[in-house]
């Protein structure tokens, strides 16, 4: 029997590398891909691709490219996508309108082109990577996290529509997880803000918001290795949180009254230096 196909979007660094090579090293063939070639040439003995998920044109090749040399597409794994942080009344449009466009379209984008092709195998399975983010919104992440929750609502969708033709479609929910991510958004987070934004003088707290998912984050193979266990499962359940934090902030989101979870996450990211002092 020739070895299952797995395509996998955002393979630069992190989560998406991991998954690449855990796979790998599982006998897949798999096909990494990053926007940049060059940001995956290193990965030795799987097939990269050049692939933006926010190019119609770029995402058909690749998948054409896939279907052509393997003949199949057995596991589709969205992972591209970006953190952008910042106060959320102050956030440029622009920079929303492409967060949304990357994390949320592109990967039904990917999704779309890849469909076709596990109808007509009929069997594959669709794995998006969302956030705890997107289950619990944080302050200064209120752009990631709505991308995050978009994407966990279209992937219900997806679920809901194309189990019954063949294709298993899973909700990857990470927790903190040993990566770039953290500085990357951190970055943006400084850059966005304005020198005379109301939250300026917690500027320093909205940058470390951007590097809390990094604190005390699961190792990035052992992720990999808990997910491919999962996902290589008969029937993978619609949704896998794995990661530092996982389990705990959805369980915050549900279990605590509104007020409480407001007080507590402004209290942690420097909301309370804020405003009146019987507001505080």
């Amino acid at each position: 029997m020739s070895r299952k196909v797995a395509m996998i979007t955002g393979c630069s660094s992190g989560i998406g590398r991991a998954l690449a090579l855990e796979l790998q090293r599982r006998g897949w063939q798999v096909f990494a891909t990053a926007r940049r070639l060059e940001a995956v040439a290193d990965l030795a003995g799987m097939d990269q691709l050049a692939l933006d998920v926010t190019d119609q044109q770029s995402i058909d090749a690749g998948v054409a490219a896939v279907v052509q040399q393997a003949g199949r597409i057995d596991l589709l794994i969205n992972n591209a996508g970006f953190g952008l942080m910042g106060p959320a009344s102050e956030l440029p449009l622009g920079d929303l309108r492409r967060q949304m466009e990357t994390n949320v379209l592109g990967a039904l984008a990917v999704a779309q082109a890849v469909v076709p092709h596990m109808l007509r195998q009929k069997s594959g399975c669709i794995v998006n990577v969302g956030s705890v983010a997107g289950v619990l919104i944080t302050p200064f992440a209120g752009a990631y996290g709505a991308s995050k929750a978009a994407l966990h609502a279209l992937t219900d969708a997806l679920r809901l529509e194309l189990g019954p033709l063949g294709i298993t479609v899973v909700s990857l929910q990470p927790g903190g997880v040993v990566s770039s991510f953290g500085e990357t958004a951190s970055g943006l987070a400084a850059q966005a803000l304005r020198a005379d934004s109301a939250f300026a003088p917690i500027k320093a707290s909205i940058e470390a918001r951007a590097r809390t998912g990094q604190q005390g984050a699961m190792d990035a193979t052992e992720f990999a290795r808990r997910v491919v266990n999962v996902l290589e499962l008969p029937q993978p359940p619609a949704v896998v949180r794995i990661g530092t934090h996982s389990t705990r902030l959805p369980l915050l989101r549900w279990l605590l009254p509104v007020g409480w979870t407001d007080r507590i996450l402004r209290k942690k990211f420097g909301l309370t230096q804020l405003g009146r002092p019987e507001t505080r």
